[in-house]
């Protein structure tokens, strides 16, 4: 059974081995998912999942796992980019999962609550690598806005919420 639900603290080495599974997938194919994992230890890239609580539900945030019968396949989050504007943050779904409309259903759950928090908009940051994420989320109602000039890689994008 799917469930999504509030991150808990004994969740978190769970969630974030998700995400490097993942990403390791797209960005390091060459490389196994531990090996990936450390390498995103080693460069502190998940350290705002280690403190989900301070980055994200202590300000207007949240940090949702999707739970396939009590295990952990995928992760989603609200952060507070300012009183008007949120960022859409680590949706990452395992892709054995992929296609049922899970992650439709995580990112519906996490706009619902930015839109109860009195954001007015909400943003987010991928990798033109992700080109799956970008269909979903022009998909989803998103839109293309200006990025990181310094990182052409950068895609950036933003909903009216």
């Amino acid at each position: 059974m799917i469930e999504i639900l509030p991150l808990q603290p004994g969740q978190v080495a769970d969630a974030k081995h998700v995400i490097a599974a993942v990403a390791q997938r797209i960005f390091e194919p060459e490389k196994s998912t531990e090996d990936f994992a450390d390498l995103l230890d080693e460069d502190h890239e998940l350290d705002d999942v280690d403190d989900y609580q301070q980055v994200y539900t202590s300000d207007r945030g949240l940090f949702l796992v999707i739970l396939d019968d009590g295990r952990v396949i995928g992760t989603g989050a609200v952060r507070r980019l300012d009183d008007r504007v949120a960022e859409l943050k680590r949706i990452w779904l395992l892709e054995t999962h992929h296609g049922r409309g899970i992650g439709f259903r995580l990112v519906s759950m996490l706009l619902q609550f930015a839109r109860e928090h009195g954001y007015e908009s909400i943003r987010l940051h991928t990798s033109r690598q992700q080109a799956r994420a970008i269909a979903f989320y022009h998909k989803v109602g998103f839109h293309d806005i200006p990025g990181d000039p310094e990182d052409p890689d950068d895609v950036s994008m933003e909903l009216e919420l």
